[in-house]
């Protein structure tokens, strides 16, 4: 599990602007695993670094990111709560293998009411077919699937656009 980065929670205190310039990378179940897990699918690109071109890419941009990733479905529930009580602004999630069976997760994404963009490396679409739907997708404020770790790029510029545009 990535620990996460330089968050502190507000125990239920109303969120700063400060606050509401942060955003959360959520990762779910085996992309722990990035740059060994099937390489032929998910590239070489370890989730430390995705974590750390992102984390530069927000600082440059005068904003907090930070990161989670758990193989644990009631964990990332616990971490999209905290997410609200926190003021963070903008959520970019890889739900993994969640994608296609989770209620819970997108449920706690409904009930905080963070916008947020879900990304894939892989193109689920292209996969077998029972990763064709994903539960987050129509709560999402976009998709990025098939383009492997430069989903995540994408994604973080369009959470900068939404959040300077707020």
């Amino acid at each position: 599990m990535t620990k996460p980065t330089g968050s502190k929670k507000t125990n239920g205190a109303k969120a700063t602007g400060a606050q509401r310039l942060r955003i959360l990378v959520l990762h779910g179940p085996n992309l722990n695993l990035l740059g060994t897990r099937e390489p032929g699918i998910y590239g070489k690109t370890t989730l430390a670094n995705i974590h750390k071109k992102m984390e530069a890419r927000a600082r440059a941009a005068g904003l907090q990111l930070e990161t989670y990733q758990s193989n644990h479905e009631g964990e990332l529930v616990d971490r999209v709560q905290s997410a609200h009580e926190e003021g963070v602004g903008f959520i970019i999630i890889n739900p993994g293998a969640y994608s296609h069976t989770s209620i819970a997760i997108p449920d706690a994404l409904k009930a905080v009411n963070i916008p947020y963009i879900e990304v894939h490396i892989s193109n689920i679409h292209a996969r077998e077919v029972f990763r064709h739907h994903s539960h987050f997708s129509a709560g999402a404020q976009g998709v990025i699937c098939g383009l492997g770790v430069l989903g995540y790029d994408l994604a973080l510029e369009a959470a900068l656009t939404n959040l300077a545009q707020s």
